[in-house]
């Protein structure tokens, strides 16, 4: 006897897709459109084709060149993000308590920067990197350190790289405790019976069993590092000079600030197709190497 399948789900999650959808593909839509022509002002349109992405992609133009500057140093800022708070967010959730009354407060302690607005934590740094009136600021300089942010590509940087350390590194702690919590005691008394060292227990047993929610961990901290906006616009404005002006930074002011739409159109497509194509990337390597490491176990 043959079971039928019930579809009726479905129907519940039928209309919740298609809204999602329609929202999705018609701003997606207007972007393709903006991207193929050119304006003049007066809501006047002009038929341009591929005009604006080859453009951007050659190096040699204005909008190539800034494109790929931009590019780089949001690559750039995004390994520099994925090689701290990985290892750092790791490190934290296997220092956190796994029982008692601490881990509630430790819990609580690891949300609070998740909490706070992207907006806010640049106006917070902003004012705490001040070398006049922030403490940081005026603690790095009375140590002998020159610092200042706003004048300094390099201490830009570093302020930038702190900051979302500070405010994401919670994240990966997070999801790295979850999958601590799921792995059974029975593993860590055979690991004392067999005479295991800490660090061989973290190798052969936390690790394996934290791959798949640092495959999350991975992906979103890069979307978000890749994608990030508010904090360093707030901060630095993408200065000082450029030197800060990520790729999200740039297509906004390449849209808002000079309202080229057919540019920043152009822009913002190739600039999702990377983001795509990179997590892709990640995804597909981190499953085949899981995929290698459970056939080898068994």
């Amino acid at each position: 006897m043959t079971k039928t399948a019930n579809n009726k789900a479905w129907l519940l999650v039928l209309p919740v897709f298609l809204i999602v959808a329609f929202s999705a593909v018609l701003p997606l839509m207007t972007v393709v459109n903006y991207s193929v022509q050119d304006t003049f002002g007066n809501n006047q349109f002009f038929w341009n084709g591929v005009g604006w992405f080859q453009e951007l992609l050659d190096r040699d133009t204005d909008l190539g060149g800034r494109f790929f500057d931009a590019l780089w140093r949001t690559l750039l800022f995004s390994a520099i993000i994925l090689l701290i708070e990985v290892p750092l967010g790791i490190l934290v959730a296997l220092s956190m308590p796994r029982e008692g009354w601490t881990v509630a407060l430790s819990l609580v302690l690891m949300a609070l920067p998740l909490l706070i607005p992207w907006n806010v934590v640049g106006t917070i740094w902003q004012v705490f990197a001040r070398g006049d009136i922030g403490l940081l600021g005026w603690l790095v300089n009375h140590l002998g350190i020159d610092y200042n942010y706003t004048g300094d590509p390099l201490d830009a940087w570093i302020t930038i790289v702190v900051m979302d350390v500070w405010h994401w590194t919670s994240l990966v702690a997070l999801l790295c405790y979850a999958g601590l919590k799921s792995i059974p005691d029975a593993y860590y008394q055979a690991a004392r019976i067999d005479g295991a060292s800490r660090w061989a227990v973290f190798r052969t047993i936390q690790l394996p069993k934290m791959r798949r929610v640092l495959l999350i961990a991975v992906l979103l901290r890069f979307m978000d590092s890749f994608m990030i906006y508010t904090e360093p616009f707030v901060l630095t404005g993408g200065g000082p000079g450029n030197a800060t002006t990520f790729l999200s930074i740039d297509l906004v002011k390449l849209a808002l600030g000079q309202f080229d739409l057919g540019k920043a159109a152009a822009m913002s497509l190739v600039y999702n197709l990377i983001i795509l194509a990179i997590c892709w990337v990640f995804y597909t390597i981190m499953i085949n190497v899981d995929a290698k490491k459970e056939r080898a176990e068994a």
